[in-house]
């Protein structure tokens, strides 16, 4: 069998088990989310916690519980990493220093998972358990309590009611998280991924030298870094180390489990609006822009321009030999499409239109299908700007879902759409005027500037997959890429529910004959159209100095 029969097999396989549990994952979430009843764990959870469970916030209520427990966690977190070296299982690993404990406490708070050390020599076992694996979840929580929030917005009329944080939190990291890495874990230990507490042995090797063989809960924290889109590997090497990704069939369970959830929730919406088609439309969006993305990556990564890759047969530079050219492709598309961050292969050694076009993914918003809850509450953001722009062009006012889109909506969308931008190309070109940040970057050219867009479009989009020729553990970046992480979270975040609370103030306004239909493939083609152009008018120019004169170079 050729390499890309193989590959388009897999590829075949991952999307036949998306496809599979799409409806049933679906439904259970909007299940979960429409409910009114607690299960005993739940109920004695709210009890210890004097959790007020029949509680309805106003949006900004639920926005101070987020931005409360934000807050809080990254505090905490912060001193746990702060005192790493008197904890358990910490193996003479030193304490974090500050700079890079913010970076860090903010990183797995935000869902970002951006990492300026290795794990396997900084942290231990301790500090990976009880701080980032239980940030896995939280963040992931957090993530989808919002764009549940956000629905509620569209589905609810005459009331600045959206539910409750706590509930959705609980409810989420309850029974659909914990159970689902739980089983995770099991296929991964049965795969060959290691769970043990065992301290780091110095093992003799063939050629007489010294290697120090690792231990860990790696299991436990792998399930939930790629079902929560996290990222953050327990290794330096991250899901390219054999212990975290021991061969093929976990490669792609890996790919499975940081796709399932965003890949359903379209699902969740339609069901929670009352209308299957809606969130088929935006599936399908998802679909088109992932699978564009996965081709442009795979058929960059197998040019071979150069006399070094005319030998080599492709870009094999910096690629698992394991799993070749496609499963890396395959893992980087999905890594960056959502915000996960997770590697398998180094992206800094891809081609120049390969890394461009995983950059892009990131800068697109990471909407296809994105992170968990923030890619569906992205796409969200986009199609309300698809029918306000569809309303001006035949002269009507653009209503979505029964809500009418006016002024009021429209800010708070804007400054959702600026955020980002403001922070990558701010961010870039302050690294580019800081000496110090220059000198972190190990390569020259355009790739040098590709690196730094890299980072900070990483830390923006809360997507922490890095270009590894960037030696980021500087208090420039550990300071700057911290507070890029923070304000790309939880500003966003304020501003989402902000326009839930918004809309849910509003009545409903039956469909006319004026009312453009947003559950058809016309629609589908409109906001495909709206997040290309947003993506390109705004990122272009950067785009153009780095990765695309790479790579015609």
């Amino acid at each position: 069998m050729s390499p890309w029969v193989a590959a388009a097999l897999q590829i075949l396989l991952v999307f036949a088990a998306l496809a599979l549990v799409h409806v049933p994952l679906g439904n259970f979430m909007a299940r979960m989310y429409t409910s009114d009843r607690d299960n005993r764990v739940e109920r004695a959870f709210y009890r210890v916690l004097r959790i007020d469970a029949k509680a309805d916030q106003r949006w900004s209520t639920y926005l101070i519980s987020v931005l409360a427990f934000s807050v809080v966690s990254i505090l905490l977190l912060w001193a746990l990493l702060s005192l790493n070296h008197v904890l358990p299982f910490a193996f003479d690993r030193p304490a974090m220093p500050a700079a890079q404990g913010f970076n860090t406490a903010v990183s797995f708070v935000t869902n970002t998972n951006w990492q300026s050390y290795s794990g396997e020599s900084a942290l231990g076992y301790t500090v990976q358990a009880i701080g980032l694996t239980v940030q896995n979840f939280l963040s992931a929580g957090v993530g989808m309590a919002v764009v549940v929030a956000l629905i509620r917005g569209f589905t609810r009329t005459k009331t600045d009611r959206l539910g409750n944080f706590w509930v959705d939190l609980t409810r989420t990291a309850f029974r659909l998280l914990l159970p689902l890495s739980f089983l995770a874990a099991l296929v991964l230990v049965g795969a060959g991924a290691i769970q043990n507490l065992n301290a780091p042995v110095d093992a003799i090797t063939a050629a007489g030298g010294t290697q120090t063989i690792p231990g860990g809960l790696v299991a436990s924290q792998e399930a939930i870094k790629e079902l929560g889109t996290n990222g953050g590997g327990y290794y330096n090497a991250n899901s390219a180390h054999p212990f975290e990704n021991p061969n093929a069939f976990t490669n792609l369970l890996e790919i499975f489990l940081l796709l399932v959830i965003p890949f359903s929730l379209p699902r969740t919406f339609g069901r929670m609006v009352g209308n299957a088609k809606q969130g088929l439309v935006i599936l399908g969006v998802m679909v088109f822009l992932y699978l564009g993305s996965l081709a442009t990556v795979l058929i960059a990564e197998n040019a071979h321009p150069g006399a070094g890759l005319q030998v080599a047969g492709a870009a094999m530079e910096g690629k698992e030999t394991r799993f070749g050219i496609p499963a890396s492709a395959l893992f980087a598309v999905s890594t960056t499409m959502t915000s996960t961050g997770a590697v398998d292969s180094m992206h800094s050694s891809f081609t120049g239109f390969g890394g461009g076009a995983v950059l892009l993914n990131m800068l697109l918003g990471e909407i296809s299908p994105g992170g968990t809850g923030s890619g569906l509450y992205g796409m969200l953001i986009l199609a309300i700007v698809t029918v306000f722009v569809a309303g001006l062009m035949v002269g009507r006012t653009p209503t979505y879902l029964g809500k009418r889109i006016g002024g009021t909506q429209m800010k708070f969308v804007a400054g959702y759409l600026l955020v980002t931008p403001a922070l990558v190309l701010l961010g870039t070109g302050a690294a580019l005027l800081v000496p110090s940040a220059r000198d972190a970057v190990l390569n020259s050219g355009p790739h040098a500037l590709t690196e730094i867009i890299y980072a900070f479009g990483s830390a923006s989009n809360n997507n922490g997959s890095a270009f590894a020729g960037l030696g980021a553990n500087t208090n420039f970046y550990n300071i700057g890429l911290g507070l890029c992480m923070l304000v790309g979270r939880l500003l966003p975040i304020a501003l989402v529910l902000g326009l839930a609370g918004s809309l849910a103030r509003q009545g409903s306004k039956p469909d006319d004959v004026g009312t453009l239909p947003t559950y058809r493939p016309q629609f589908a083609l409109m906001l495909t159209a709206v997040v290309i152009l947003v993506a390109g008018l705004t990122y272009l120019p950067a785009l153009a100095l780095g990765p695309i004169a790479e790579g015609l170079a």
